[in-house]
Formats: structure tokens, C-alpha cells, sequence
């Protein structure tokens, strides 16, 4: 069974867009979390977002083609585009039919979808443009990279709310590890930063309130946390076989080691209370990968800032891990920072977790000042810690009750 690497990062985020700047920005626990500034939010409970505003689309695709795609799409080229840039990827002198694609959107075209029904009831069904469904559907993003880089092996999307990118991942490493494809472009997308989006998560009462102070919104395991911040993005990562990694002389970020899956079949949007979906996920993922819980330096939590969710993982890391190693473990939150990125958020994550392998930094859980008796790890609060680990785990959960945890290790 061949062994899946990490070999190039793409990142579009509230944070930036040059992956250095992004991995600086992480390390000093910079905030990208604003006013909304894409349109008018007098009205709405929640007035704040992560948005992506470093990013030129021009740059990466041209203007006729940007009218043809939603804003999601248009990221995840952006995305990939920058990955294929780290990892010194030639696709067109690899075998297009050994690559394939697995990056993924939770939601999809909400951006097309608020437009066209916005034109269905002003100006009539024959307005409604013939790009609306191929824009809107969640895998399009993916196909529209397949297309770029000549990518005709293995091309879908795992729709899995906010796991879908880590389920992605998780695919695109087994076809990697079962000698299917050479080369895997994966990760997830996501642009729901719109009216609708915010207007939606506003009603659920998911989102923080704190909007006289968006840059410590989002304070995941700290007792005032209030709910999580929405954000939009895209982070994708070039997976290859370590073989062809070797042969071309790749620089190797980390080992995707192991992978684990499952579902609490408990509740449309809570988490089950005593983490066990969870906790199942991580012993799986570790179990894959041949790791005992004390091998675990590092665990980059999904750590929304909901009063729910903080808690419930918190019991799933103990309940993975044991009571000892959780008390050792390192744990962090980089939606602390960037906010949440739904669909998206395990490809950055994932991202984060390799650039911590490799650089031997951690980086921190921002506006973490007041404990929470339920909430009682170490969760690296405010500042990153110069530290290298050997292992770690990124988790990953989705409404629906979908648990994800993707386990990486160092290369030596």
C-alpha cells in the first residue's frame, strides 16, 4: 500500500491568499474576522464575517469566465492554482488519467442561487440564466479544476456539511494509498458570505453577536463564546503517492496517515452531548494510522465557539484519547482567526496541520481569556508555541451528525 504526502498547499482565505503570509498571519494570531463589507447587514443579528478580501480573481480567472461560475468555483481554482504553484507540479507532463480531483463545497452556488431566484421573481423563468444549475452545484468546483489541469482519473464531491472537505481528503488519500491515482488535487470551497447565507445561520441563532468587536468574535472554549463566525474560502492541497513524490523531487509537507468516519445518527444540528460520534472518529482515524493516543502532540480542533460544540469535542478528545494523554495533548482552534469556513474548513485545517508538521510551530487559539470549567485542556491560548510534534489529528463535524478526523504525521 503506497504511503499518501502532502506536497503542495493552496490557501484563499480571510487571512490572505500567499500561503507565508497566511502561515505568519496564523502565528501571530491575526484576526480576519470584519464587518461584513459585501452588503448592507443593518438588518441582520449577526453583522460580522470572515471574508475573503485579499484575493484578485483576474489573476486566476479571466472576466468572461468569472460571469460563467459562482463565487465558490472561482476560490477553488484560486485554490488550486496556488497548490499546484507550491507543489512544482507539472500536470501537464504527468498522466492526466493517474490524477483526479476530490475538492468539495457543504453548500455550494448560494451566491447563484440568491441571484437567479432574485431574477425568476422580477423578471420572469425565460431570465433565469442557463448557467444556474451547472454554477450552483457543489461539484462543479471540482470539475472546473479537472478541466484546468487535465485531471481524468477519480472527480467528485462529498457533501457532508462542514466535513466535507475532510471527507474529501479522506477519499482522495485511500485512492492514493490503494495505487489508483499518482497525484490528487483535494480539498473543500466555500462562498456563503450573502444574504441569504448569514440571513439563514442568523435564524438558526448559530452565529455571534459581538458585533461591536468582530475580532474577538469567535473565541472557541472560552466561557463567553457566543456562537461561531461565517466565513468564506477555499484550501486545497496536492496529495501524491510518496513514490512519485520521490521521483520528482518534491519538497514533503507531512504523511496523511490515517483517516477515521462516522456519524452520532443523534440530532439534524447538535452535537451529540458526550462526544462519542466524535470520539469514534479520532480512535479510527489513529487506529488507521497506527498511533497510540500518547503519539498525538497536536490536535487542530473544529472548535466553532458555540457553547455546544466546544464542550462536546472536548469530551471527545478525552474520550479518544484517554484522560492522561488529553491532558497532555496541544489543542488549538484556527477559527479563532479566520472564522468558519463550513465546507471549507477541513481543507484549511488540514493545511494548517501540515505547515505545524513542518515548520515545528503550533499555532494558537486566539480570545481565549476566561475558562470554562467544561472546557479544561490546553488549548495554546493567544500565543503559538515553538514546538515540534510528531503526530496530529484535525477533526472535522458537520450538521447531520458527520464526524471526520484525518490523522498526519511528520516525515522524517
Amino acid at each position: 500500500m503506497s504511503k499518501a504526502v502532502i506536497t503542495g498547499i493552496g490557501l484563499v482565505s480571510p487571512l490572505g491568499c500567499d500561503l507565508q503570509v497566511c502561515w505568519d498571519r496564523l502565528k501571530q494570531g491575526y484576526s480576519g474576522i470584519r464587518r461584513v463589507q459585501a452588503f448592507d447587514v443593518t438588518e441582520y443579528a449577526s453583522k460580522i464575517a470572515g471574508e475573503v478580501v485579499e484575493f484578485d480573481a483576474d489573476a486566476f480567472v479571466p472576466k468572461k469566465e468569472q460571469r460563467r461560475m459562482d463565487r465558490y468555483s472561482i476560490l477553488a481554482l484560486g485554490a488550486a492554482e496556488l497548490a499546484v504553484r507550491d507543489a512544482g507540479l507539472d500536470t501537464e507532463a504527468e498522466n492526466g488519467e493517474r490524477m483526479g480531483c476530490i475538492v468539495s463545497s457543504g453548500i455550494g452556488g448560494l451566491q447563484t442561487l440568491e441571484e437567479q431566484h432574485k431574477n425568476l421573481l422580477e423578471r420572469g423563468p425565460k431570465r433565469c440564466s442557463p448557467f444556474m444549475i451547472p454554477q450552483m452545484i457543489s461539484n462543479m468546483g471540482g470539475g472546473l479544476i479537472a478541466i484546468r489541469y487535465g485531471l481524468q482519473g477519480a472527480n467528485y464531491a462529498i457533501v457532508s456539511a462542514c466535513a466535507s472537505a475532510a471527507h474529501s481528503i479522506g477519499a482522495a488519500m485511500r485512492l492514493i494509498e490503494r495505487g489508483d491515482a499518482d497525484v490528487m488535487f483535494s480539498g473543500g470551497s466555500e462562498a456563503s458570505v450573502c444574504p441569504l447565507g448569514l440571513g439563514g445561520f442568523s435564524s438558526m441563532r448559530a452565529l455571534s453577536t459581538r458585533n461591536d468587536d468582530p475580532e474577538h468574535a469567535s473565541r472557541p472554549f472560552d466561557a463567553e463564546r457566543d456562537g461561531f463566525v461565517i466565513a468564506e474560502g477555499a484550501g486545497v492541497v496536492i496529495i501524491e503517492s510518496l513514490e512519485h513524490a520521490q521521483r520528482r523531487g518534491a519538497r514533503i509537507y507531512c504523511e496523511l496517515a490515517g483517516f477515521g468516519e462516522t456519524c452520532d445518527a443523534y440530532h439534524m444540528t447538535a452535537p451529540m452531548e458526550d462526544g462519542g460520534g466524535a470520539a469514534r472518529a479520532m480512535t479510527q482515524a489513529m487506529h488507521d494510522a497506527g498511533l497510540a493516543p500518547a503519539d498525538i502532540g497536536y490536535i487542530n480542533a473544529h472548535g466553532t465557539s458555540t457553547p455546544l460544540n466546544d464542550k462536546m469535542e472536548t469530551r471527545a478528545i478525552k474520550g479518544a484519547l484517554g484522560e492522561e494523554a488529553a491532558r497532555k495533548v496541544m489543542i488549538s482552534s484556527s477559527k479563532s482567526m479566520t472564522g468558519h469556513l463550513l465546507g471549507a474548513a477541513g481543507g484549511f485545517e488540514t493545511a494548517v496541520c501540515a505547515l505545524a508538521l513542518h515548520h515545528g510551530v503550533l499555532p494558537p487559539t486566539m480570545n481565549y481569556e476566561t475558562p470554562d470549567p467544561e472546557c479544561d485542556l490546553d488549548y495554546i491560548p493567544n500565543q503559538a508555541r515553538d514546538i515540534r510534534v510528531d503526530a496530529c489529528l484535525s477533526n472535522s463535524l458537520g450538521f447531520g451528525g458527520h464526524n471526520a478526523c484525518i490523522a498526519m504525521r511528520r516525515m522524517p
